[in-house]
């Protein structure tokens, strides 16, 4: 298989499941069986008026059976209609129409650096190192590799996305929160910690970080890297994206984007 067609395979099978997250390929299943109950209410009033007609039994028995057998060939047929439809055509000219007017969308919004993809700004990292900036916890986890019955915590694991489903009166979670505030306040002891560097995401995998929780972050990476904080503090407020349409969400950075402009400026 080529590379091509192998990535046209892989985005036409994308295309399928975001369409159906966002509920685009239940509309147009939706509509096929709206169509399939018009067809059977039109049938329906055809041999309700077929059924008035005096003829012998016979000739009766004869045109029932005609009627059965087209009915059910033009099912059949509307069936395999709207499977090409539905099921091919419409995912294809999606994937063709979102190559065309939004491929790096389309394509998973991969970031490279140097000719080499080091990720997406769709799905986070874990940054662990001190010299970058720290995206917010993640309680994904994997199978153990001792004993598969059991998981272990490993942060961003991209093929397991979930939360940790803690309360907030679980112990578990009030002692992770301690203990992450803790470490927290000995990097910077007179800022208050920003909530999205204690708290784990639904998902697990959040890309972005709050400005706050990125400008607290300034003087650990200023000392890491001897650089001056006030020129990190100028990156990250350039880094920062605002809310979608200038009304949802809240405004973020990025933190594989930010990481990266921070390598460029060191």
């Amino acid at each position: 298989m080529s590379e091509g067609f192998r990535g046209w395979w892989i985005m036409a099978g994308i295309t399928l499941r975001e369409a159906a997250r966002r509920r685009i390929l239940w509309t147009a299943l939706g509509a096929a069986v709206i169509l399939l109950a018009i067809f059977a209410i039109a049938l329906r009033l055809q041999v309700m008026e077929f059924e008035e007609r005096p003829m012998s039994p016979f000739v009766r028995y004869q045109v029932e059976s005609g009627m059965l057998m087209i009915g059910l060939y033009t099912c059949d047929l509307l069936a395999v209609v709207m499977t090409i439809l539905t099921g091919l055509l419409y995912p294809l000219a999606m994937t063709g129409l979102a190559q065309l007017l939004f491929p790096h969308q389309a394509n998973g919004s991969l970031v490279e650096r140097d000719g080499k993809i080091v990720g997406s700004t769709l799905i986070g990292q874990n940054f662990r190192e001190a010299k970058y900036f720290h995206p917010r916890p993640s309680a994904t986890t994997e199978p153990d590799p001792k004993n598969p019955a059991k998981t272990i915590p490993v942060p961003y694991a991209a093929d397991n996305s979930g939360a940790s489903n803690l309360g907030p009166t679980s112990q578990a979670l009030i002692d992770r929160v301690k203990a992450d505030a803790a470490r927290l306040h000995k990097e910077s002891p007179n800022a208050p910690i920003p909530v999205d560097l204690v708290t784990s995401s639904a998902s697990g995998l959040d890309p972005d970080i709050t400005p706050a929780a990125a400008l607290f972050q300034v003087p650990r990476l200023a000392a890491a890297r001897h650089l001056p904080a006030a020129e990190i503090r100028a990156l990250v407020m350039r880094m920062t994206q605002d809310r979608t349409l200038g009304i949802l969400g809240e405004k973020r950075v990025n933190v594989l984007e930010l990481n990266l402009a921070l390598d460029r400026l060191h």
